[in-house]
């Protein structure tokens, strides 16, 4: 738990651009930590959809192509997700959307990778995850975070999940045959899009490129630009300890719900979250001991 706290304050603290949560600040005691985010008051992604349905296939394009955009800068930053769904995908109150929550994040450079480039740990929310993560055998971050963008779309357009089943040995199943049901009442493009997305062989998976290229996606496409920014205060040890009790998030302006949703579409399986209580007893007196220790892997 406590490398995945810091594994997301030492990356998101560095991503820069208009579709990804911004950390403003950091502060911390021994046993406390706030991590205050820009102010969003749109909610989630998941709740917008649980409560109106599927969007239109105007509105979810406007959604991934912002989705696209971050996840490309992260990319090319060196950062993969792997653990993208609409629960952390944030929207702003003229719409924008908003990638969060890189508690589960890889940096190109930590233990989770091995010396042939494959990223080892096994993690995620099971709806979402990419059949190559499921296998244990290694994969590649990039075309994991793209299955699982696939899935996000499919939810956006179909307001529901492509992969369900109270069984998850059925669940892994069904992921790793690509075994879904396309909406009928999806364009031919989309529904080409959506299988390309969600191609069960990674070496065949349709690339960042390979989207921007794609008809459906181009339609009024309006790139966005990373932005430069100052890093958040608070990042050295000696600014960020005081004396408190508890890991909480502070992120102005925005209360969630822990409600489950009743189907078509129901909130993901349980994943331990970077901001979830973690009793009084941790000691996080080292948690910011250097700002340049490589990032360690849950």
């Amino acid at each position: 738990m406590v490398e995945q706290i810091k594994r997301e304050i030492a990356i998101t603290k560095d991503l820069k651009h208009p579709n990804v949560v911004d950390l403003i600040e950091v502060m911390a005691s021994k046993d406390k930590i706030y991590m205050v985010m820009e102010l969003l008051t749109g909610g989630e992604l998941f709740d917008k959809i649980a409560a109106e349905g599927a969007m239109t296939e105007h509105k979810a394009r406007k959604v991934f192509q912002q989705l696209v955009d971050a996840l490309e800068y992260c990319h090319q930053e060196g950062v993969f997700h792997r653990d993208l769904k609409p629960e952390n995908v944030l929207l702003s109150s003229d719409g924008s959307v908003k990638l969060s929550d890189f508690g589960l994040g890889a940096a190109t450079v930590t233990q989770s990778m091995s010396s042939d480039g494959f990223l080892k740990t096994t993690c995620g929310t099971p709806n979402y995850v990419a059949p190559e993560v499921l296998k244990r055998r290694g994969y590649h971050g990039a075309p994991a975070d793209i299955w699982s963008l696939g899935v996000v779309l499919y939810v956006t357009a179909a307001g529901k999940l492509p992969f369900d089943d109270r069984s998850l040995p059925r669940l892994f199943n069904k992921i790793a045959m690509a075994d879904y049901e396309m909406p009928p009442h999806l364009t031919p493009e989309l529904q080409d899009l959506l299988r390309k997305l969600m191609c069960p062989d990674p070496q065949k998976r349709i690339t960042i490129p390979e989207i921007h290229n794609h008809s459906w996606f181009q339609r009024d496409y309006v790139p966005a630009m990373p932005l430069e920014l100052p890093s958040p205060r608070g990042s050295d040890a000696e600014d960020i300890f005081l004396e408190t009790v508890e890991l909480k998030r502070v992120e102005v302006g925005r209360q969630s719900t822990e409600e489950p949703y009743s189907p078509p579409l129901r909130r993901s399986s349980s994943q331990i979250n970077a901001f979830h209580l973690i009793g009084t007893a941790l000691d996080l007196s080292t948690l910011f001991e250097s700002r340049k220790e490589v990032i360690q892997s849950v």
